[in-house]
């Protein structure tokens, strides 16, 4: 059963995250750009992540009302950086944006995910 996530500020959290992410990632700043040129992200596609990472904020803060649609974005957002562990993997760009940013942001959000189920 999906409940009202408590604590609360687990999802938030993430949701603060990715939109200050996004924010960046409008005049992205060296670290993102070397993480997604390192990905080997096509920077004419750059402008997705940003509507994702949006629209994931906007999800995960809905969530904090309607938790179905709360958990559902949460899984999203999981199965978003569990894809970029695998592009970070294949491209073998390895270095602390992938052990920080990547990894950290997914044990973030499998952390903002448990309150919805617990």
């Amino acid at each position: 059963m999906i409940h009202a996530p408590e604590p609360w500020w687990l999802p938030a959290l993430l949701a603060l995250s990715l939109f200050a992410d996004a924010l960046m990632s409008v005049r992205p700043p060296m670290f993102i750009q070397r993480c997604l040129d390192g990905v080997r992200f096509p920077r004419e596609w750059w402008w997705t992540l940003i509507t994702i990472k949006l629209a994931a904020t906007a999800g995960l803060l809905a969530g904090l009302k309607y938790p179905g649609i709360g958990f559902a974005t949460a899984v999203g957002v999981i199965a978003y950086f569990l894809c970029a562990a695998y592009a970070h993997l294949r491209a073998r760009f390895l270095g602390y944006e992938f052990w920080i940013n990547c990894l950290g942001m997914l044990a973030l959000s499998i952390a903002a995910a448990l309150p919805f189920v617990a």
